[in-house]
């Protein structure tokens, strides 16, 4: 499925605030040239920015405007860029190409790797404090305390933690949902609660994203695991077939191509079912929806 417009549209806004604060110093000291440099590679130049789409879109049903939820989107960019550094690395999944060009360990060097990865993790919490932000210190708070959950031992690292120990083992179908809900969920469903923390949503709207992104999330990975399968690996961008030769815990293993898409198309169902609350108004996040279980990359 093509990738709709929007994503399109809402990705140049991203790349362009993203390569702003990439470009120059915020504070008072200037950062080492080779770090900054391996920071924007990491970060600039690639990636769909379906994350930052996320928070802008779900932000965008309380009537925030794009600009006003652009650097909210770009921190949590920051966090995902971070996170596909230091999962490549030799030490973690090992993994040669991403986004079409060299991983950053083999650009550069690993301890830049783990460097640049460090520095775009610290950037995000540095963007979400800062009034440009919002306006609201309480807002900010509650930006910064769901994205540390979200990112850390209860969320996306503990999920890859769990993914390592998982390896080449068997798994129950349970114990794979929870480690991938931790580690690619997490910041999905973090992309969707942030849109209702940015727009101040009453608590019922609140719960309708947090359900919508929760069985967007297990989709979206769900779906990557099919394409690890099934994908050309020149429209990935990225090397296929390395779940199954790592031994990777993945619903695909588990149940088998069929199965897995069966289920795929449930989430989908799911996630959109969530939306209901919102009426019409959620009708790029259904299209968005549909394109994450039935893309090609």
């Amino acid at each position: 499925m093509k990738m709709p417009e929007q994503i399109v549209a809402v990705a140049a806004r991203v790349e362009q605030r993203l390569a702003d604060h990439l470009s120059g110093v915020r504070g008072p000291r200037q950062p080492p040239e080779r770090l900054a440099e391996a920071m924007r590679y990491a970060a600039l130049g690639g990636g769909k920015r379906f994350r930052p789409f996320l928070l802008i879109e779900c932000a965008g049903l309380f009537g925030v405007k794009l600009e006003n939820a652009l650097d909210a989107a770009v921190a949590l960019e920051c966090v995902h860029c971070y996170s596909l550094v230091h999962d490549d690395l030799p030490a973690m999944d090992d993994d040669a190409l991403r986004r079409g060009r060299p991983t950053l360990h083999l650009a550069f060097d690993e301890a830049t790797a783990i460097l640049a990865g460090d520095g775009l993790l610290t950037l995000a919490f540095e963007i979400l404090a800062t009034p440009q932000t919002h306006g609201d210190a309480a807002v900010r708070g509650a930006l910064t305390l769901s994205l540390a959950r979200a990112a850390g031992w209860g969320g996306m690292a503990g999920g890859q933690s769990l993914d390592l120990e998982a390896e080449g083992k068997p798994a129950r179908i349970d114990e794979i949902r929870h480690l991938q809900g931790l580690k690619t969920g997490a910041l999905i469903e973090y992309a969707c609660v942030a849109g209702a923390i940015l727009g101040r949503a009453a608590s019922g709207d609140h719960m309708a994203l947090e359900r919508f992104g929760r069985a967007l999330g297990r989709a979206f990975q769900l779906a990557d695991d099919l394409l690890d399968v099934t994908g050309d690996e020149t429209k990935l961008g990225k090397e296929t077939g390395k779940d199954g030769g790592a031994g990777k815990a993945t619903l695909v293993a588990a149940l088998g191509v069929d199965a897995a898409r069966a289920e795929l198309e449930r989430l989908e169902a799911e996630a959109i079912a969530a939306l209901d609350h919102f009426g019409p108004r959620a009708a790029a996040l259904i299209e968005t929806a549909r394109f994450v279980s039935r893309r090609e990359s």
